[in-house]
């Protein structure tokens, strides 16, 4: 391989690149990303960055003495990729032919077309997202937060510790629930109620009013009807995928690919935000869409690029943290797996505890809040189980 061109500057990409030199690709190495910046930290943006307790400088992935050797094709977007001659083409028209490519364009803000296009509206994505939303958060703000996922959830906590007043409209579920399922969902709830975060479920935006270019209120389908002085959609992302129509990938809520990140296209591997991994604890692809996959990912994909696939299964579990009203929340694995949760240490109502979930005997997730040392220990008991439990399945799949 003479060639690599990976599309996607952020962690993924660049932990893509790093693994490629690691494995001893000393060839031409080319990474383009959409924004005019180089690698940063994105987690950050909703908690100390946005708080403006660092800055930009803190936020970046990259030491001083690190040199990859790369060609930086920054501020420019891929428009779309050509399978015959695995070229990447931008929006310039500039190709980028190669003889493997690294896909890992993460994901773009979900928008809501009532609040599109005002300037009080915001999404937190990128860094001048976070800058933006930075600059309307001050004491007495009245902020409405559409959503209640990790972002949404963080940004509540870090505009509540600024002294804005804060209201979450949360739909029809209860915070991070897809994540942690209903019922320690709920849990988390009373954390927000706990420091006068208001929850709202079960009601959506009928009307929007606005003065100029800024919303002034939303009127819900209860009648209700919210003042606001910024209002932050977070409601989820979907893969950068758009870019590749007609490319012949499989795209499903992400670039479907194999167990090492393979594509169907030879020579093409998706990593991070805009990858769905086949998953052995599930059965199917599944999209990630958390720091850990994009850290981890890369190097195995990569590998797998390169002629040199691991031989053993893929069997880490999914795993993602959150910072919340000075609270660490952990978790790892799949709730949509477990038939029961058991409280194994602490107390859920003082938010400081770790859960168990299991299916019948076996542990297939943890949560824990505050209590990080224990939640370590026992991640690594339930990871040997589902390894145990991938390896036995496997084997009886080839017996």
């Amino acid at each position: 391989m003479k060639t690599l061109a990976i599309v996607g500057s952020s962690l993924a990409g660049l932990s893509a690149a790093r693994a490629a030199r690691a494995e001893g690709f000393d060839g031409r190495l080319v990474l383009i990303g959409e924004e005019p910046h180089r690698p940063y930290d994105r987690p950050p943006l909703s908690k100390d960055f946005l708080s403006g307790k660092v800055g930009p400088e803190a936020l970046r992935l990259e030491s001083d003495d690190e040199d990859l050797a790369a060609e930086w094709v920054l501020g420019q977007r891929a428009a779309s990729l050509d399978p015959r001659e695995r070229a990447v083409v931008l929006e310039d028209g500039t190709r980028v032919e190669a003889d493997g490519v690294v896909l890992a364009t993460g994901s773009t803000a979900r928008v809501l077309p009532a609040l599109d296009g005002f300037e009080n509206v915001h999404t937190l994505r990128s860094l001048d997202d976070a800058q933006r939303l930075g600059d309307a958060l001050a004491p007495g703000v009245r902020l409405l937060v559409v959503g209640a996922g990790l972002i949404g959830a963080e940004v509540a906590s870090t505009a509540r510790a600024a002294g804005a007043e804060v209201v979450i409209l949360a739909g029809r579920g209860v915070p991070l629930d897809r994540c942690v399922g209903p019922r320690m969902g709920a849990v988390i709830a009373g954390l927000h109620a706990a420091h006068d975060v208001e929850l709202i479920h079960g009601a959506a935006i009928e009307a929007v009013r606005a003065a100029g270019a800024r919303v002034r209120s939303v009127e819900l389908s209860s009648g209700r009807v919210i003042e606001v002085d910024a209002v932050l959609v977070a409601v989820g992302g979907e893969a950068a995928t758009g870019w590749l129509s007609g490319s012949g990938l499989e795209v499903a809520d992400g670039v479907v690919c194999d167990e090492h990140g393979r594509t169907r296209l030879p020579g093409v591997v998706a990593v991070g935000d805009c990858a769905a991994w086949r998953d052995h604890h599930l059965g199917r692809p599944h999209r990630l869409g958390h720091w850990n996959a994009a850290l981890t990912q890369p190097a195995r994909a990569v590998r797998a690029l390169l002629g040199s696939p691991d031989p053993e299964p893929q069997s880490t579990l999914p795993y993602f943290w959150s910072d919340q009203y000075g609270i660490r929340i952990q978790f790892s694995g799949h709730a949509e797996l477990a038939d029961r949760i058991e409280i194994e240490a602490g107390d859920a109502e003082a938010h400081s505890f770790l859960a168990a979930y299991y299916r019948g005997d076996d542990p297939v997730a943890l949560l824990s809040c505050a209590q990080a040392k224990l939640f370590a220990k026992r991640r690594r008991d339930v990871e040997r189980s589902q390894r145990a439990r991938i390896a036995e399945t496997l084997g009886a799949l080839l017996n």
